[in-house]
């Protein structure tokens, strides 16, 4: 089984190299954006026909949710062109396609955790072209796993969870937003889920939710990660009214994950007992 990670030096690229040694009946193909620009479709085309691929893990995407909304090309590129790119090739080439998406798709008006058919509406650009980027996908294969998560983080790459601890080292007070509820997701936990579906050979394609268990709010994550690092600062509970972002952002945005639990027996951990084992 060849596996071809795209966004390789991304979080969640870097959470799939750490545990890739695991699957010994698995080859990997690791590449970066240097490696294969998914936006351009003549080297996209390129590397499906220089390269055996049984599956795509498109793990590349534009992230900087505040920036995108002053770059919405750039965004609009890799987050839309990108997956329409990978998903004409892997069906040219019989190639399954798992695409990673994002709770953004929602705009947090539910009080109850969002089901994959549930109404879409994203509030921000980066929210639209994930979600313009799913229906490319959508339209131009039939064999695709797209899986919606969120607040991810891990040792690797830039996240929440190390920016809490370097500003922690900078300063003696934080003030962390407290309304806005969702969960944390171990990137690692999220990289065996995708290969748990990569190995079941399943043909029961789709959109799935993804993310570890639990409710949290971007103040209590900080206040955990704080704890478990034993670090001493006053963490100060604000709405988000209080710290105004270019990006408007869902208030609430849990995920229901009995879909990808009962399809492919994946057992997931709640964020507390995932953010411990990482730390």
């Amino acid at each position: 089984m060849v596996i071809l990670v795209t966004g390789a030096s991304g979080q969640l690229g870097q959470a799939i190299q750490y545990i890739a040694s695991n699957y010994a009946d698995c080859e990997f193909i690791f590449a970066s954006s240097q490696d294969l620009d998914i936006t351009n479709q003549e080297r996209v085309n390129h590397f499906f026909d220089t390269n055996k691929i049984d599956f795509c893990i498109n793990a590349a995407a534009y992230t900087a949710v505040d920036k995108a909304e002053s770059e919405t090309e750039k965004a609009e590129a890799i987050n839309v062109s990108g997956p329409k790119n990978l998903a004409i090739a892997c069906k040219n080439k019989k190639v399954k396609l798992i695409h990673i998406s994002t709770d953004f798709v929602f705009d947090g008006s539910s009080s109850k955790p969002y089901l994959e058919t549930d109404a879409t509406n994203p509030l921000s650009v980066y929210g639209k072209t994930k979600l313009d980027g799913e229906q490319e996908i959508i339209d131009n294969i039939h064999e695709y796993f797209i899986i919606r998560t969120s607040w991810v983080y891990s040792q690797f790459g830039n996240n929440f969870m190390k920016t809490m601890l370097r500003l922690a080292s900078e300063r003696d007070s934080l003030s962390i937003v407290s309304d806005q509820i969702g969960s944390p997701t171990n990137a690692v936990d999220l990289a065996k889920a995708l290969l748990s579906i990569v190995q079941s050979n399943s043909s029961k394609y789709g959109i799935y939710n993804f993310s570890n268990e639990g409710m949290a709010s971007w103040y209590d994550f900080a206040t955990e990660i704080f704890r478990i690092n034993n670090v001493v600062i006053d963490v100060n509970p604000i709405p988000t009214e209080a710290f105004p972002t270019p990006a408007k952002r869902p208030k609430y945005s849990l995920l229901d994950k009995s879909k990808i639990k009962n399809t492919f027996g994946i057992e997931i951990k709640t964020w507390q007992e995932s953010l411990l084992q990482t730390i």
